[in-house]
């Protein structure tokens, strides 16, 4: 049903906007140093994937926070990690017989309703799982930038579509924001099918592929983020070695790094990104290393 009506909008996403030239280098970091992004928000800290959380994060004073999409049952993006709501919410004691309590099975105001933040701290009772448009509006408040996830594509057809839409209805897919967003997917067909709607996106794909794949990835995918215990000097090397689609060299963000000893042994790598949860004690790590 959702795949039917969002693919109808995908020609108008297309349009002459997909013809634009690439967005301004969203891989740009300072200088000598990888960029820091804080993984589901300042997570560490703060409810992951909440507004608290973003929040958390610009007040430490990082810039790129990382969230994850999924779809609820009357076709709403929301912004939370599992494709179950019983690790981050209440929903056990607000709906304890409809479990297994998948995202795909409730509706937007049905998750509304939920608690997503006393499980963290009492601190954060009350916090509720925003949609990805309450979430977009307050990244643009922050004047943050994002690497956007596209959580388990497969249980939501047409979920990229979807995702683009809403991003150009809020004003992200403009010169201006493109150089503030990724989106990435553990799913290459997703990151393949994003590229394709909006080709001056700055993509991204999760894993660790094999060397003498990098190129086949390079022709849809900006960066290749893998997890930092996965990699070495010599992987991100043959990385950096391929010309990713927009004519850049393709870029490495590495997760989830949350201590001083990976931040370094990441940086050592020359990796052009790290992704964690405590994105403070990365940043020290980095510049007292």
């Amino acid at each position: 049903m959702y795949a039917r009506a969002v693919a109808a909008t995908a020609t108008a996403i297309l349009g002459t906007a997909a013809l634009l030239s690439p967005a301004p280098d969203a891989l740009a970091g300072e200088a000598g140093e990888p960029t820091v992004v804080a993984h589901r928000g300042a997570s560490a800290y703060a409810p992951e994937n909440t507004l608290a959380s973003i929040d958390k994060a610009a007040q430490l004073g990082f810039s790129w926070v990382e969230n994850d999409v999924q779809r609820t049952k009357d076709g709403q993006l929301v912004v939370i990690h599992d494709d179950s709501l019983r690790r981050t919410t209440n929903v056990e004691d607000v709906f304890p017989g409809r479990a297994p309590w998948k995202v795909k099975d409730f509706t937007a105001a049905e998750i509304a309703r939920l608690d997503a933040g006393s499980w963290f701290s009492p601190a954060y009772a009350g916090t509720r799982v925003p949609t990805l448009k309450q979430y977009m509006r307050r990244v643009e408040h922050n004047h943050e930038k994002l690497l956007l996830e596209v959580k388990n594509p497969e249980l939501y057809p047409g979920i990229e579509q979807q995702t683009v839409r809403l991003l150009g209805n809020e004003g992200w897919l403009d010169r201006r924001h493109l150089g503030r967003l990724i989106v990435q997917s553990f799913d290459a067909d997703s990151v393949r099918t994003v590229h394709r709607l909006k080709p001056a996106l700055t993509t991204a794909y999760l894993g660790t592929p094999p060397g003498a794949q990098l190129r086949q990835y390079a022709r849809f995918s900006d960066l290749i983020n893998p997890s930092y215990g996965s990699i070495s000097a010599r992987y991100v090397s043959a990385v950096h070695a391929v010309t990713g689609p927009h004519g850049r060299r393709l870029g490495v963000f590495a997760w989830t790094v949350d201590d001083a000893a990976g931040a370094w042994k990441a940086a050592g790598y020359g990796v052009d990104g790290i992704i964690t949860n405590k994105p403070d004690v990365v940043r020290t790590a980095l510049r007292t290393g």
